[in-house]
């Protein structure tokens, strides 16, 4: 390092962009994420530079040069904030520069940044830099020394330009038809993304009149702060409305701009502050580890994605959410619901998994076969929807989404411990018994189904070699049905989110009132009918849409493993219950006790897999969501092991009352008593 700023004194280097680049080359750690070697190194460039006058004025010189022979406006403006290109064509430009790197331009700022922090783990040191440090060093640079005016007044105007830029970008983007759609209050008059573009032309005229003549002062920001304030206060109303109006990925790839670009505004009037000190202020060194990060980063398809799927994610998760609350009982008449809700469900699994070995039975195309399967499954599940039953594997889905609520509260903070963990003992007493419904009515449904049969037409509603194949599938060691199961868990955890995409997607384009308006149907059968049809598919479209996706999933999955020659295929609880009735009635009951036992242990962990897969993948994108992690739920595991440890009972069996509510008695009583 010290070689380097003597050669630099001595005049031996020319281009500043070459020194800078080395110079930081010697900053860097050996490894990016060594915060504690870079401090060290940076220490050790202040105090050079606090030691050697002439290594810290030609540092200057050499900064100072650099900025005033390049354009700087589109560093400021375009590194770190998305464009108005959309989502999907930012994916595609992203895909297209990684594979074919745009040149060059060394009359630009924001490429020459590229070529100085070249490491693309650069932003891991340069952001973990404590403020005291880089104040160190701007202390050392003692920028009062400098004498060149000019080039740092034509940093000045790049960023009065780039304020410019920013601003009207801002207005652009608020005044979009999606946000417009969702708050047309925008549009009014006093909305402040009208006037903000003439507050900041005010702003910069008066900077302009006040660099000019030193007897004007400058307009401060204020005003314009106040304005960024108003417009994320709408951005926040906004975020609130697209539960009544819906969300998409335009909408919020524009929301994310908006926050992106009001954000880099308030930056750049910072640093515009007359007697602004980085020393004392974070912005500045704040604002270039922002750009570093976006720099090494901006071809990363996973920042893109994470950063615009969130809201829709959230709104997708909410919706499950709001059903999963009729998945949980709370009290014994609502889980004696559910045992009947599951029960009814078991039934009709008991006929779905008829049809199914009637139409193996009649040997159709595999193509036909599968769509033939997955249809079975699909209006199956439809009926089940129809009729206010429950099957017990859906569940995971939602109530993983209404955890996920719960442990993210509105304040942001998180609901206390106990809440949850009655919340979580709730949620598996009432898997606990949609299971049991499930399970209880399959199995002697379709033990009445293939006996009725046998009575009926004097034949096995199965063959002998039919019924060992289905032993056989539900053997959880002679055969796949384990992962089988997973899979099943994984279409089981689409299915939900797929029922809360329609759930959104009748909101955003406003389906119900659209059925409502049709003039054929309200001739049809009538304006009051059509009313009730309309109210009928604002709540149910998501379900009956979930339903049906995942009956085709279910049913087309083995006919594409055998179709690609992948050992693929699906294991559900419910139907091999069911299955295991048809076996038994087919073999005449000729079952040895050792394979009756692994039977029911396969039955038990295809639907444990069926569970644990479908609420992992659930609660972990629903808290993803909602910016947690994992980690934020791993709190509840020892406390629902304490609940378990000293009221086992209540994960099977609803307590009289809620123990939430009897702690809340308790402390009323022993309120009342003081």
């Amino acid at each position: 390092m010290d070689t380097l700023l003597r050669a630099l004194a001595d005049g031996q280097a020319h281009s500043p962009t070459s020194l800078l680049a080395g110079l930081i080359d010697l900053v860097r750690p050996a490894h990016p994420s060594d915060s504690a070697q870079a401090i060290k190194n940076v220490r050790a460039l202040s105090y050079l530079l606090e030691q050697q006058p002439d290594y810290r004025a030609n540092l200057r010189r050499c900064l100072l040069q650099q900025l005033s022979s390049t354009r700087q406006i589109q560093l400021y403006t375009d590194v770190g904030v998305l464009s108005n290109a959309g989502f999907f064509s930012s994916m595609k430009t992203r895909i297209g520069e990684r594979l074919l790197p745009p040149p060059q331009n060394p009359d630009y700022l924001k490429d020459v940044f590229s070529s100085l922090f070249r490491d693309k783990r650069d932003y891991q040191w340069v952001q973990q830099l404590p403020q005291e440090v880089c104040g160190d060093v701007w202390r050392a640079l003692h920028w009062e020394e400098e004498t060149d005016t000019e080039a740092r007044a034509h940093t000045r105007w790049q960023l009065l330009e780039a304020v410019q830029v920013l601003s009207s970008r801002i207005v652009a983007i608020g005044l979009e038809p999606e946000l417009v759609r969702v708050h047309p209050d925008i549009e009014r008059f006093e909305s402040p993304f009208l006037h903000l573009n003439a507050e900041v032309f005010r702003f910069v005229e008066s900077q302009h009149h006040a660099a000019t003549d030193d007897s004007e002062t400058g307009e401060d920001e204020k005003h314009i702060l106040v304005l960024l304030e108003q417009c994320e206060g709408i951005v926040l109303r906004i975020r609130k409305n697209a539960a009544r109006y819906g969300i998409s990925v335009s909408l919020t790839y524009h929301l994310q701009r908006l926050q992106q670009h009001i954000h880099r505004l308030r930056q750049v009037l910072t640093l515009l502050t007359p007697g602004y000190d980085p020393a004392a202020d974070p912005t500045l060194f704040q604002f270039l580890g922002e750009l570093v990060r976006a720099d090494n980063r901006h071809h990363k398809l996973s920042d893109l994605f994470t950063s615009n799927i969130e809201l829709l994610a959230l709104q997708v998760t909410e919706h499950a959410g709001q059903r999963g609350e009729h998945y949980i009982a709370e009290s014994r008449s609502e889980w004696l619901g559910m045992a009947k809700a599951a029960m009814g469900a078991g039934l009709v699994v008991g006929f779905m998994a008829l049809i199914k070995l009637t139409l193996a039975q009649a040997h159709l195309p595999l193509l036909l076969e599968g769509m033939a399967f997955g249809l079975n499954y699909a209006f199956g599940f439809m009926l089940i929807q129809l009729l206010h039953f429950t099957v017990a594997t859906k569940q995971p889905a939602m109530t993983a989404a209404r955890l996920a609520a719960a442990i993210h509260t509105p304040n942001g903070g998180k609901a206390q411990l106990s809440e949850l963990t009655e919340l979580v003992v709730s949620v598996l007493r009432t898997q606990f018994i949609a299971i049991v419904g499930n399970v209880v009515m399959a199995l002697p449904v379709a033990w009445a189904i293939a006996a009725g049969w046998k009575h009926l037409f004097g034949s096995q509603a199965v063959s002998v070699v039919k019924a060992q194949h289905l032993l056989h599938e539900i053997d959880p060691l002679a055969s796949l049905s384990l992962f089988h199961a997973a899979i099943a868990g994984v279409y089981l955890f689409l299915a939900g989110l797929i029922a809360g995409y329609y759930d959104n997607l009748a909101i955003y384009q406003r389906i119900p009132e659209r059925l409502a308006a049709l003039p054929w149907l309200n001739r049809l059968i009538g304006e009051q009918r059509t009313r009730r049809v309309a109210q009928y598919v604002e709540h149910n479209l998501g379900a009956l849409a979930g339903n049906f996706y995942f009956g085709l999933f279910l049913g087309l999955t083995g006919t594409i493993g055998l179709l690609l020659g992948l050992p693929i295929d699906i294991r559900h609880i419910t139907f091999a219950s069911a299955n295991l009735a048809f076996a038994a009635v087919g073999l005449d009951y000729a079952i040895s006790g050792q394979t009756l036992a692994w039977s029911a242990l396969g039955i038990g962990l295809i639907g444990l897999l069926n569970l644990l897969v479908s609420f992992n993948l659930a609660l972990w994108v629903a808290l993803r969501s909602r910016k947690l992690t994992l980690r934020d739920a791993l709190p509840l595991l020892p406390a629902v092991a304490r609940h378990f440890l000293h009221r086992p009972l209540d994960f099977f069996w609803p307590p009289r009352r809620p123990a939430v509510e009897d702690e809340t008695m308790v402390e009323t009583l022993e309120a009342g008593q003081r």
